[in-house]
């Protein structure tokens, strides 16, 4: 029996994960920022949300398939990008695109990840593949990987809005896990007790790669291992991101440009204003702002003013098919969350990334029948509301 045969729900791939890697890895990806309470409003908001089922006649037809941009997906879920998927697991990028593909959903790459733009298109020529940008202080050198992208026949590209400066997360610093990477005593130690992933992933890097992994996706003078930082400050995230960085990048990409990262009304209407195909509301996880507010009880505002514009996604918090469900029902078209399949590649590769897959399916599917719908289009804010009640919870709200 493998680890996986005991991995029921998105929890326990977590705990499965925590046990195999080291300390700061796994905090790196589970934590937020600060004191991690923005974490717990994620969860506590979706949670608040609850439905009024209805008697479940005929839900044995139940389909969640979708489209998004004119092309088909199985369900309403994309794999978000995080940067860290190549140190959780060898070559974590490259497990997690193929697993999307399979699974016939889209894959977000990330600026900052260990596999190529190249190579992911190589090797993963059928997948849906998104790229998400961070704008560097150089612009052209951010543009090129644009171009990187767009040559290689990714589909959408995703700028990231919400991250001009990096997150206080003192906890990295203290289990001695950082960009570029400084060995301490509590590291090494961490790593020592982690032979899965000391010798499944570093030592896989170094046999197979010659060496540490590297930003693949930086420049090729800035690709340097994770143990140095790139050269000067050219590739450093910019404090200096504008509206006009999405003009340009509009008229640079010429599929899907979707800005990630709004928690304002106003906000998702400038970007719709300037060209975007889409917006994700997000706060980026709970790893950015801690004193921010929950991204489900922004979305109502947001989709009411400008869901009948663009593609609204949402972000944030997703760990239950249910989510899925409570975020459709509140106008979102899909859902993008990282850490599930980070927990599944951190236990199996590209098998625990299916894994977790089938999971999400899985308790959607589940949750559906038992609310008494069929389709994605039978979801909606009446799922939330009592009849009889003089009040709704979303009293004022236009959706």
């Amino acid at each position: 029996m493998s680890i996986l045969d005991n991995c029921d729900d998105i929890y326990q791939l977590r705990d499965a994960a925590r046990r195999l890697l080291p300390r700061g890895i796994f905090e790196y990806v589970d934590r937020g920022s600060e004191d991690d309470k923005l974490l717990d409003e994620n969860r506590a908001a979706l949670d608040r949300l609850k439905v009024v089922p209805r008697f479940p006649e005929y839900v044995s037809k139940r389909n969640i398939a979708t489209e998004l941009f004119g092309k088909p997906m199985t369900m309403p879920y994309i794999i978000a990008p995080t940067g860290t998927a190549g140190l959780v697991a060898y070559e974590g990028e490259l497990a997690l695109a193929k697993a999307a593909a399979k699974a016939g959903i889209p894959y977000t790459l990330a600026t900052g990840a260990q596999t190529s733009v190249e190579k992911i298109a190589r090797e993963v020529p059928n997948g849906r593949n998104f790229m998400q940008l961070y704008l560097w202080k150089d612009r052209e050198l951010s543009m090129q990987l644009v171009d990187r992208a767009k040559n290689n026949g990714f589909e959408a590209l995703f700028l990231t809005m919400d991250t001009p400066v990096s997150p206080n997360r003192t906890y990295n610093k203290a289990n001695g896990f950082s960009f570029p990477y400084k060995p301490t005593l509590r590291s090494l130690v961490d790593m020592t007790l982690a032979p899965h992933w000391l010798f499944g992933t570093v030592g896989k890097y170094v046999l197979k790669n010659g060496g540490l992994p590297r930003f693949e996706n930086y420049p090729e003078e800035f690709r340097t291992p994770i143990t140095q930082s790139p050269l000067g400050d050219r590739v450093k995230h910019t404090e200096d991101l504008s509206w006009d960085d999405v003009n340009r990048l509009r008229d640079r990409w010429p599929g899907p440009l979707i800005v990630k990262g709004i928690m304002h009304p106003e906000d998702a209407r400038i970007a719709v204003e300037r060209g975007a195909d889409g917006i994700v509301v997000s706060n980026h996880g709970g790893r950015n702002l801690d004193i921010s507010v929950a991204s489900i009880d922004v979305l109502p505002s947001i989709v009411a003013e400008v869901g009948h514009k663009t593609t609204v996604l949402f972000d944030s918090g997703i760990r239950r098919g249910s989510d899925i469900v409570k975020a459709l029902s509140l106008g979102a078209k899909a859902v993008l969350c990282g850490r599930n399949t980070l927990w599944g590649v951190a236990v199996a590769g590209e098998a625990g990334a299916s894994k977790a897959l089938t999971i999400m399916r899985n308790e959607t599917l589940t949750a559906m029948a038992n609310i008494g719908v069929n389709t994605l289009a039978d979801l909606g804010p009446h799922l939330f509301e009592i009849p009889g009640s003089n009040s709704s919870r979303f009293a004022g709200t236009r959706l």
